[in-house]
């Protein structure tokens, strides 16, 4: 990825692109949300990267909104986007809308890396990938969360490759796309609950677009935000809500898949 000479302090110009944009997804985060935004403007200003961040709050409920309007004030980087209520696939749609980054990175407020970005830049800027993810599944990944959260996301990755022939280990999590691949896929995604990102990422597989998986190495660094049950039962009903969806759609042609491992493994900061 090119070096920039912009200053880091400057206001990007509105409609102008950038190199790097990272959607940062925000729903009761007022406790790591500072931490998180200054270790990544840290992180990116001494890559020398012409990024932008933008958070999408959505319908916190503790000072996340006004924390994130402080920051968008004072850090010339930081974009706020703010939706009435509490949706993650939606907060996702609307990041992706809004950034302006050749290359678009979504991350966690409390589940990030710049080690990832850097290669998943890397091989979406020469070509070798469209979408990059990083995998709690795949070889060598370190999925360090209690023992119900690894439980979830093996039976949502088994039951996605059962019902909608996902062709990757784990499409739910950060992950990152080149800004010409991802336009279309965001328009035609259709759901806008958890598995909205699960969607992206079957869509530009069945459109036929190279996808490299990276081994995550994960901690859990605070509690789920909603209760895990109810999130297995939402997941479960747009996992078939979208074989319907697909069903009734024409055949895409075949994904050509790709993997890429034991070259990285994703850490989450302290």
């Amino acid at each position: 990825m090119t070096a920039t000479v912009r200053d880091p302090g400057a206001v990007i110009p509105e409609g102008e692109r950038v190199a790097v944009s990272v959607v940062l997804p925000a729903f009761n985060e007022a406790s790591l949300l500072g931490s998180t935004v200054t270790n990544l403007v840290t992180g990116l200003d001494e890559r020398k990267l012409d990024y932008e961040i933008v958070i999408v709050e959505n319908g916190s409920t503790d000072g996340t909104l006004r924390l994130a309007r402080t920051l968008s004030a004072k850090v010339p980087r930081v974009r706020l986007v703010s939706l009435p209520t509490p949706n993650y696939g939606a907060a996702l749609y609307a990041g992706f809308q809004a950034a302006r980054g050749e290359t678009i990175v979504n991350f966690d407020v409390d589940y990030y890396d710049l080690g990832f970005l850097d290669l998943a830049s890397a091989a979406i800027g020469n070509g070798e990938a469209s979408v990059v993810l990083a995998s709690k599944r795949a070889p060598g990944a370190d999925d360090r969360r209690p023992f119900i959260r690894r439980c979830l996301t093996f039976a949502l990755s088994a039951l996605s490759r059962a019902v909608l022939q996902m062709p990757v280990s784990d499409a739910h999590g950060i992950k990152a796309l080149g800004r010409a691949d991802l336009v279309p896929i965001v328009e035609q995604a259709r759901l806008r609950g958890s598995i909205y990102d699960v969607e992206v990422v079957l869509r530009a597989a069945r459109a036929g677009l190279r996808i490299l998986e990276v081994p995550a190495t994960v901690v859990e660094r605070r509690p789920p935000r909603t209760s895990l049950s109810r999130r297995s039962v939402e997941a479960l009903v747009d996992v078939m809500k979208l074989r319907l969806i697909l069903f009734s759609e024409s055949p895409r042609r075949p994904a050509r898949r790709g993997l890429l491992s034991g070259q990285a493994s994703r850490r989450d900061p302290d």
